[in-house]
């Protein structure tokens, strides 16, 4: 087989207390989840968790802040962290995922070194205001037209399993598709008992088929398989590549642990695929 995987690694540079009340998130203030919460994290220490994820093959490295948007505070920290990364890994594909962002602040993000920058829609347009009720889907979906608009390119996807309609899945993918992005991150709900979101758990079969029914509609975009993977697909994990993957997030996520790298290196080599060597390969 000459299918290439492209690996991509997330740092939560800004962790807990965001206002806003997304139904799904534990990093929301409302929600009293038990995670580790902090301003900000150390440049040192980022760029060491670039290094590492480097090592074990990583193309993509996302650097992820709480909160509705960018300030000019938290601009300026996302920069320096871009900077600092960018000046030992001049060649790694630098994400940011910071929320609502401004055509004027993504172009601050890309003269940092911000190669991407990842905004989800997360669902539906009529299902999100069932989740969310201080901030709107239209303006999610404004931030990634933004994204375009400042030559950054588009990194947009969302959640699966969060109780919505096959109808609201097939609406949330066709708005994806309209912004053509380059990667679509495919997120699995992870439940927390302090979330107030208690849906049912997707079947791994039932997941499978959405990868394929999103593959179908999103020929040529990077579908990477990110949050909820382990929980989701459990023994399967090596079926999501057949099913249309071509990505995945690798090691731990924003506030939950990933399985290690190594057990995902041994999967891919064990299915006869390579590491992707550069992006979109």
């Amino acid at each position: 087989m000459d299918k290439a995987i492209f690996l991509c690694s997330i740092c939560n540079i800004s962790s807990g207390s965001c206002a806003e009340d997304c139904g799904f998130c534990t990093q929301s203030a409302k929600h009293h989840a038990d995670i580790q919460k902090y301003k900000y994290k150390d440049i040192e220490q980022i760029v060491l968790e670039a290094k590492n994820a480097t090592n074990y093959g990583a193309l993509g490295f996302c650097l992820v802040t709480s909160g509705l948007g960018l300030d000019a505070k938290k601009l300026s920290f996302v920069c320096e962290a871009a900077r600092a990364v960018k000046a030992e890994l001049p060649n790694i594909h630098l994400i940011a995922c910071n929320g609502l962002a401004s055509v004027e602040q993504l172009k601050e993000l890309k003269n940092a070194g911000v190669d991407s920058y990842n905004h989800n829609l997360e669902s539906s347009r009529f299902f999100y205001e069932t989740i969310c009720s201080t901030h709107s889907w239209e303006s999610r979906y404004q931030t990634c037209l933004n994204v375009k608009e400042s030559g950054l390119t588009l990194c947009s996807g969302g959640i699966f399993g969060l109780g919505e309609s096959k109808e609201d899945r097939a609406s949330f993918i066709q708005s994806v598709k309209e912004l053509s992005p380059q990667t679509m991150p495919l997120n699995f709900y992870h439940p927390n008992p302090a979330l107030p979101l208690h849906a049912q758990p997707l079947s791994e079969q039932e997941a499978l088929d959405i990868i394929a029914e999103v593959r179908a509609a999103l020929p040529n975009t990077m579908l990477m398989v990110a949050g909820g993977r382990e929980i989701t697909f459990k023994n399967k994990q090596c079926d999501i590549f057949g099913a249309g993957a071509d990505a995945i997030v690798i090691g731990d996520y924003l506030t939950t642990k990933g399985q290690p790298p190594t057990q995902d290196l041994e999967m891919i080599e064990k299915l006869g695929y390579k590491i992707a060597k550069s992006c979109h390969a």
